[in-house]
């Protein structure tokens, strides 16, 4: 799919916002939840953090390393459904490596921004 106007605005706040390392972190973990079919995102949402990863993910994270991008962008170029058993490991790595409260938190922090959709958009994540 092309880029949008609005994954430019959004991509624009990510690279702004998203200074962090735990930023990335959380960012990249979602993405992971995501490919690994186990985010309970809305769709919108689904759409919005891959943009918000593109523009952040060059930038280093706190917990997780550039093996979980390289995972990623194996599964985004087609390899997904090789990769099913290594996505899942890495997604439960990160989810441990986070916290829950700091994940929640930067949830928090993009709808008050009104990046993700209102309250209770994926809160289960």
């Amino acid at each position: 799919m092309p880029p949008l106007p609005q994954h430019a605005a959004l991509a624009a706040w990510a690279a702004d916002h998203l200074l962090d390392p735990v930023d990335v972190d959380c960012t990249t973990t979602v993405m992971l939840k995501i490919l690994d079919g186990k985010c309970k995102m809305g769709p919108h949402d689904k759409d919005v953090i891959p943009v918000l990863y593109d523009a952040i993910r060059h930038r280093p994270g706190r917990l997780l390393d550039d093996a979980m991008h390289a995972l990623i962008a194996r599964a985004r170029s087609g390899e997904r459904e090789a990769l099913v058993a290594e996505i899942y490991e890495h997604r439960v790595l990160a989810e441990t490596a986070i916290s829950r409260p700091v994940m929640k938190a930067y949830k928090a922090r993009l709808r008050a921004a009104g990046v993700l959709g209102g309250a209770g958009a994926g809160d289960g994540d």
